[in-house]
């Protein structure tokens, strides 16, 4: 028996595409990356943009055309919204939110009778994430031997109008701390060098416990203690968090601690006031001006990375220039820009989406120059300098080994070395591009292959 799992969306799916595989697994499929081996065929859907959706809609469509020739069995999990969980139950055989993942193994040996049990229309009320710790308990099957992902929380409490997340993941929910310690205590005895703790608000960890868990801060001092201890070294990352929620006593703690990532990722959404009351971001310009005046106070030499949305409802030309001039202060490491598409069950789903589709491209593409500019400019001031360089693959064209700094910045080494791959080494840099650094291994060479 084997199985064939598409996952779509963010980290937080990846992670418990992990855990899907070891429930598979355990029940005796194989998994198998030629999908018209399998007999049963899954994804982990995202329904927090269209684009992934339109995906489900042609991989299910494709697959059942091979139900004229041969038996399988269909299901889709992941961040599905009401709305497209009724039209999902007309297509797939089995559906059912990742909290009651431990159930699939009886849903799929009593096929037939769990989809007629489903066949009701779902109603348009947020998930409950009672059952969300039976998924923590899943011991995942890792798909890398040197990166991992740590999910320390699940839900969203903060309604950001353009947002359908707490529509499919529910209310927050924190994972028990000392479940979280023991995780990464276990992958750090096994060797594994990148660690992400994960969530949709991961700085708002413990708050749902009224003061019976350690906070966000907390936890990442008692890892930060583990790594120091164990004499190990590795990197400990998180995503996301929430401008609103970020305090100082966290980038205190990530400037003590060598094993915590010299990187934050802090979503901005848009650098217009107006248009973050609009989105119901809850922070204004002068808290996320704070927060990173802290992070280059304390961590200067950390990278920072934002998320922005452009053509948001009612954002004019006016408000978009804020955002570039946000964008020009900041001087982002990374943005990942996107055009606003409205969601169902998101609050903006309901406003007239005002700015059209050839403007938001527009902006998309004029605020990826101003930041190509900074990227392209803190990129060249690097050449020279040494760092410390996670190998992590390969380069498509040439074949050589490429990897990230601490500060999650692409290397290309200078030489293919497969068997570097997962470990952290010397690089120095030679070149900068726009979005990326070349360097040579400073290692001997008996080093190399030892």
């Amino acid at each position: 028996m084997k199985y064939h799992l598409i996952t779509l969306g963010c980290q937080m799916n990846l992670s418990d595409s992990e855990r899907v595989s070891a429930v598979l697994e355990q029940m005796g499929y194989e998994r198998t990356e030629k999908e018209e081996e399998a007999t049963l065929l899954g994804m982990l859907a995202c329904s927090v943009r269209q684009k992934p959706i339109d995906k489900v809609y042609n991989k299910i469509a494709q697959w059942n055309k091979w139900k004229n020739k041969r038996n399988v069995i269909t299901f889709i999990s992941g961040c599905v919204l009401p709305a497209d969980k009724e039209k999902f139950l007309k297509l797939f055989d089995l559906i059912f939110p990742m909290s009651e993942l431990s159930q699939l193994p009886d849903m799929i040996r009593n096929y037939g009778v769990v989809n007629a049990a489903s066949l009701q229309t779902p109603q348009p009320v947020m998930p409950q994430n009672e059952h969300i710790v039976d998924l923590w308990h899943i011991k995942p099957k890792y798909e890398s031997t040197y990166e991992a992902f740590v999910p320390i929380q699940n839900g969203c409490d903060k309604f950001c109008a353009f947002c359908a997340v707490p529509y499919t993941r529910g209310r927050e929910v924190s994972r028990p701390s000392e479940e979280i310690i023991k995780e990464i205590q276990h992958l750090v005895q096994q060797g594994y060098k990148s660690i992400t703790l994960l969530g949709q608000n991961v700085n708002s960890y413990g708050l749902d416990k009224n003061g019976e868990e350690i906070t966000f801060a907390e936890l990442l001092k008692q890892i930060g203690q583990y790594g120091k201890l164990s004499g190990e070294e590795f990197w400990v990352y998180f995503t996301s968090p929430h401008p609103q929620d970020m305090t100082r006593d966290v980038i205190e703690v990530i400037a003590e601690y060598k094993c915590l990532a010299k990187q934050i990722h802090l979503p901005m959404q848009s650098g217009d006031e107006k248009v973050l009351i609009k989105m119901n971001r809850r922070h204004s310009m002068e808290k996320y001006r704070r927060i990173v005046n802290d992070i280059r106070e304390l961590i200067p030499e950390a990278t920072l990375f934002t998320d922005i949305i452009v053509g948001f409802t009612a954002e004019g030309e006016a408000e978009f220039q804020n955002t570039v001039a946000a964008m020009n202060e900041f001087k982002f490491n990374m943005a990942y820009i996107a055009m606003y598409s409205p969601r169902p069950g998101a609050a903006s789903y309901r406003w007239q989406d005002e700015v059209s589709q050839e403007v938001k491209k527009d902006r998309y593409h004029r605020l990826s120059e101003t930041m190509r500019t900074h990227t392209s400019e803190y990129n060249r001031q690097l050449v020279g300098k040494t760092f410390r360089v996670l190998v992590n693959g390969s380069d498509r064209k040439t074949g050589f080994s490429t990897g990230l700094t601490e500060g999650k910045l692409n290397v290309r080494l200078d030489r293919k070395a497969p068997e570097l791959k997962g470990r952290i080494v010397d690089v120095k840099i030679t070149s900068a591009a726009d979005f990326s650094l070349s360097g040579e291994l400073v290692l001997q060479e008996e080093k190399i292959e030892s």
